[in-house]
């Protein structure tokens, strides 16, 4: 007996939305070569465990929430700061056509505290609610909305010109 009924479907699903997968990990870690490693690892965990996520009723859903975990479990692992990181690679070039504005939300981005900068993602990115965001993050729906709030307030004090006004305030 072969291996294909274990791994009907999964080539393709992984060549329909690696592409996707390695943006998402882009926007979580700000490296393309660390984002190139988290969805290997992610690839390799749907692999094992393609039957369970095969059977997903939501299959990126599953994928993204794989990738997330894959990349917090790596925030508290520390490994990523003991390898080296040569800054001769070149860098993918931003797509779009304000580059600049590009460039600078990716390193506000990245300047978040990984929590903050996987709710953002989720949220504003992946365009997930609070309660799918809670789910894939662990967490509660209260939670996700602080995280999101703090990560888009310091996202606003590097980005936006100037001081900011509150609501029917004075800057």
């Amino acid at each position: 007996m072969g291996t294909e009924p274990r791994d009907a479907g999964f080539d393709e699903y992984v060549a329909a939305r690696s592409g996707w997968l390695r943006t998402v990990a882009f926007l979580l870690c700000a490296d393309w070569h660390r984002a190139d490693d988290l969805v290997q690892e992610c690839i390799t965990k749907l692999y094992v465990h393609w039957p369970k996520a095969r059977r997903a009723e939501n299959l990126d859903g599953y994928a993204r929430t794989v990738l997330v975990n894959t990349f917090l479990a790596e925030q508290r692992t520390g490994w990523w700061r003991r390898t080296v990181r040569r800054a001769d690679l070149p860098e993918r070039p931003a797509a779009g056509p304000d580059r600049e504005s590009s460039l600078d939300l990716r390193r506000a981005l990245e300047a978040l505290p990984p929590r903050q900068r996987a709710a953002v993602v989720l949220r504003y990115y992946c365009d997930l609610t609070v309660e799918q965001t809670a789910e894939v993050l662990g967490c509660s729906a209260g939670n996700v909305k602080s995280q999101t709030s703090r990560g888009l307030d310091a996202l606003r004090r590097v980005l936006v010109p100037g001081p900011v006004a509150a609501p029917g305030g004075e800057a």
